[in-house]
């Protein structure tokens, strides 16, 4: 009923347009940056803001934007950031994050790695074609990766398979791999790997010139 309740908050367009603002950053919002991000003023921000927080939909800390303190320092400013808690809901209803952790859990004890990597690159090969960095960036997003280019490499900003990963990070991480490399086999100069930071995806997606010597 909680998860229900959370996403029924998102059915307010305003709501919506403030949430996607700020779960597409790199960094804590302000209510200031978030009402120029969804084009709405900053009063009205800050009430939408506030009742996504309190429907664990964005979390909340204080901090001084100037980066000092003490007298004269002014007031800490209210960053937003997307919460890390997951909401689904399904009618009727259905718990698959059991059965996909039981079955994890199984394959981690039958040392299936192996055979696991080789049907999820079998998956990403049938999801292609990509041809190149960009369709690679529009096929991660359908995926629901959040690619974000940061430099050389597009990070991925959401793993879909979080909550496994988090529990088998060594079996699903190594999926998650092969499943992308699957997925970049046809494109031209592009390749994924391991490079895994905290609050992002295990794999990151580059060109492969950029490591050509």
């Amino acid at each position: 009923m909680e998860d229900i309740e959370a996403i029924a908050v998102l059915q307010d367009p305003v709501r919506r347009r403030l949430y996607d603002y700020v779960a597409g950053q790199d960094h804590d919002v302000s209510r200031n940056e978030a009402a120029e991000g969804a084009g709405i003023q900053r009063t009205l921000a800050a009430f939408h803001l506030d009742k996504l927080v309190d429907a664990g939909l964005l979390e909340t800390e204080s901090k001084r934007l100037s980066g000092r303190s003490g007298p004269g320092a002014g007031r800490p400013a209210k960053l937003y950031r997307r919460s890390g808690v997951e909401r689904q809901f399904s009618v009727p209803a259905r718990d698959y994050r059991v059965a996909a952790d039981l079955l994890a859990e199984v394959a981690e004890t039958a040392r299936l790695d192996v055979e696991l990597q080789a049907a999820a690159r079998r998956e990403g090969r049938a999801a292609g074609p990509v041809s190149d960095l960009a369709g690679a960036e529009a096929a991660l997003a359908a995926r629901g990766y959040e690619p974000r280019p940061d430099g050389d490499v597009v990070r991925l900003a959401n793993c879909p398979f979080h909550v496994l990963s988090q529990r088998h990070p060594g079996l699903v991480c190594g999926m998650n791999l092969a499943l992308l490399e699957g997925l970049l086999e046809g494109a031209d100069g592009v390749r994924a790997r391991m490079d895994p930071r905290p609050g992002l995806c295990c794999v990151v997606v580059e060109s492969s010139k950029n490591n050509e010597s």
